[in-house]
């Protein structure tokens, strides 16, 4: 069994095809959306946890990619800028799931980026907009 969290762009013209129920249906895939953004007429991105057996899983997102989504991980979707960090640790505070955390020895930010599921918290409490959403 795989799961790998993903973000799934979809252009334009994919946004009203059934691209999800065929990876139900087709290649027996579970996922769970984390976050959608799915508008007629615009880039649709849907950030998930998308799991199944692996030879389902690879067949899967070859199909995505025939069909012109575009994948990539989520660990590259949040990034932070540590010139700028000034360590504060605000956005500990927002994160929901634990991906950023203060070390207590070093008094430092630590950012997890596997546990992240894009909320965007951290983006909107940093003080020196340090975190920042890459699309």
């Amino acid at each position: 069994m795989i799961s790998r969290r993903i973000v799934l762009r979809f252009s334009p013209d994919l946004v009203d095809q059934p691209i999800i129920y065929r990876l139900i249906r087709d290649y027996n895939l579970v996922f769970n959306i984390l976050k959608a953004h799915v508008t007629p007429q615009e880039e649709g991105v849907v950030v998930f946890e998308l799991s199944g057996e692996e030879p389902d899983y690879e067949a899967g997102v070859r199909y995505l990619r025939e069909k012109g989504v575009r994948i990539q991980p989520l660990s590259e979707d949040v990034r932070r800028d540590d010139t700028i960090c000034t360590h504060c640790g605000v956005c500990t505070i927002m994160c929901p799931v634990g991906a950023l955390r203060m070390n207590r020895e070093t008094m430092n930010v630590e950012f997890d980026s596997s546990k992240c599921i894009v909320c965007a918290a951290c983006i909107n409490s940093c003080p020196p907009r340090a975190m920042k959403l890459e699309f």
